[in-house]
């Protein structure tokens, strides 16, 4: 539900694309709001503005790009649909937000221990998979422009996690995703969906007891000062969609929309560029704090956690479209 203040901005903003020109003159100054819920020091925060520079050079100031990170105008549930009516016009969500919508194909990224490397991962963003779920958000007046990692996650809590066993009756907070649910409760745990900005809060209190993030999150949103433990166990990735009002997009001058998609292929390489060394340097000094143990599995343990997680493939396949979970398999050459 839309806070009062979510809702102010929302309906603003959407009053003003409503009185706006469907077509945005050569002359007029163009703004694009770039919305995002994480620190400015992420992966994503930092391509949000690398995005930034290169749009307002590469048009000569034509266009103005105001981020605005940490859930500043919009939190998790509200930010789709403040895109979707025009308040802002840019955001880069979790590729599990795209459920509600009606698109839950992207929660195939969301399938516990899929994916083993960035090399696997490239195989399903670069290619015929990627582009696929990317047409997809058309129909609901989003254009797709880039995907952006994060990370591998790592599970934490108040408590070791090392086999299965230890989640049980846990509440973990995930994300709104039907796949993180099921994941969860195949681990035994008790799935709590809550917004990212009020996380640290939340396990701080003990209203959770433990979350599961790449490292640059955790860290950047302190929360190893609110957990004792964490688990290396790199069980599911979280990246994003970078995504526009198709309405806006479609409506700037050809030579305009140009520069923008230059300059967002340009933020996409370095965004994706820094990830891996971001969350290694959050890793680094999260261990150096020494507020959290971090464990790293073993073989014989990381084969208990996929027993237990890989069924939840055969369990969502209905969700996702068995066809597509095929498809990703014959991509990364998984057996069936």
């Amino acid at each position: 539900m839309l806070t009062r203040r979510g809702f102010n901005a929302l309906t603003a903003g959407a009053l003003a694309t409503l009185s706006a020109p469907g077509i945005v003159r050569a002359q007029d100054k163009i703004t694009v709001k770039f919305s995002h819920v994480v620190a400015p020091d992420t992966p994503k925060g930092k391509g949000a503005l690398r995005f930034k520079e290169l749009a307002e050079q590469y048009t000569d100031g034509a266009v103005t790009v105001e981020v605005y990170p940490n859930s500043q105008l919009y939190k998790d549930k509200e930010e789709l649909e403040a895109l979707q009516l025009g308040a802002v016009q840019m955001l880069a969500p979790s590729l599990a937000k795209f459920g509600p919508l009606g698109v839950q194909q992207f929660e195939l990224f969301d399938l516990p221990m899929l994916m083993n490397s960035r090399e696997d991962l490239r195989k399903i963003t670069d290619g015929p998979v990627g582009k696929q779920l990317l047409g997809m958000l058309e129909p609901k007046g989003i254009i797709g422009l880039a995907y952006w990692d994060n990370g591998f996650k790592i599970m934490s809590a108040n408590s070791p996690l090392h086999v299965p066993d230890d989640f049980l009756g846990l509440k973990m907070r995930i994300q709104s995703s039907k796949i993180l649910e099921a994941q969860m409760e195949a681990l035994g745990a008790v799935p709590q969906v809550m917004a990212f900005s009020e996380v640290y809060q939340a396990l701080q209190t003990g209203v959770v007891d433990g979350t599961e993030n790449p490292p640059s999150n955790m860290y950047t949103q302190r929360m190893n000062e609110v957990q004792k433990h964490a688990t290396l166990s790199r069980h599911g990735y979280l990246g994003y969609a970078v995504i526009v009002n198709a309405d806006f997009w479609k409506g700037l001058p050809e030579d305009t929309r140009a520069s923008l998609d230059k300059a967002m292929a340009e933020a996409t390489v370095y965004a994706n560029s820094i990830a891996e060394e971001e969350n290694a340097n959050a890793l680094q000094a999260m261990m150096d704090a020494g507020t959290t143990t971090f464990y790293e599995l073993p073989p014989d343990e990381r084969a208990e956690w996929e027993a237990v997680l890989r069924p939840v493939h055969e369990q969502m396949a209905d969700r996702i479209g068995p066809e597509l979970i095929q498809q990703v398999y014959d991509t990364l050459g998984t057996p069936s």
